[in-house]
């Protein structure tokens, strides 16, 4: 496990980034002060820590990556999260979204398929006193069991909707998902009004890797 150390240099090059997230359209206060609160190299290998603060997605393991930090961001700000919402993550990866929606007050949900970044997440999550609900299985079902979800949020591209993580979202609730087969994905929001019926509005398109079903009886808390 790597020693976090976070310096002067490393608070700069994150207020660089704060800042250059701002002039691209992340307008929630709350969002840039969590990116300034929790060091994003600290979820990387020493490797990446030169341009851990540079808006770009990297290896960490497993074929899958550390998003851009923009698109992160991004998918924050389009959940709209308050104090106190229940949030399933499909997709923990490196652990730094579980970090960021921890941080604005979210009870975290998330599920991670390979199960090396799983136990990781949970290493690095713990030295910020992060201690969100973290599971090692298929994340295409979600997670009946703590259902339903203010939000949920996707962190790999689905070649289709998961009509599962539909019926696991609260009336009211926001589902935030990339959505599209190949390289590249559509930015989808997905709103469950209290009638259950559901609107969908599209942000762009982004680059995921593929969100892969793989058959897991049993979804493990460890």
């Amino acid at each position: 496990m790597q020693q976090f150390k976070d310096t002067f240099k490393h608070k700069g090059r994150r207020r660089q980034l704060i800042m250059e997230l701002a002039q691209m359209g992340i307008a929630d206060e709350r969002i840039l002060n969590a990116f300034d609160a929790i060091p994003r190299h600290f979820f990387l290998d020493l490797a990446f820590d030169e341009q851990a603060y540079t808006n770009m997605a990297f290896q960490i393991g497993s074929n899958q990556t550390i998003s851009h930090p923009y698109t992160v961001a991004f998918q924050t700000q389009l959940l709209e999260i308050e104090r106190g919402m229940k949030v399933l993550e499909i997709g923990t990866g490196s652990g730094f979204q579980s970090a960021v929606l921890c941080q604005l007050g979210a009870k975290v949900y998330s599920i991670e398929r390979h199960q090396p970044l799983h136990l990781k997440a949970k290493q690095v999550l713990a030295h910020f006193k992060f201690y969100p609900s973290l599971f090692f299985g298929d994340g295409y079902k979600g997670n009946r069991v703590y259902a339903p979800y203010d939000r949920i949020i996707v962190t790999c591209g689905a070649p289709e909707i998961p009509s599962v993580l539909i019926e696991q979202l609260k009336p009211g609730g926001i589902m935030v998902i990339p959505v599209g087969e190949g390289s590249e994905q559509k930015m989808l929001r997905i709103q469950k009004n209290e009638s259950c019926q559901i609107d969908t509005q599209e942000f762009g398109t982004f680059k995921f890797v593929p969100m892969l079903e793989r058959t897991v009886k049993t979804q493990s808390k460890n």
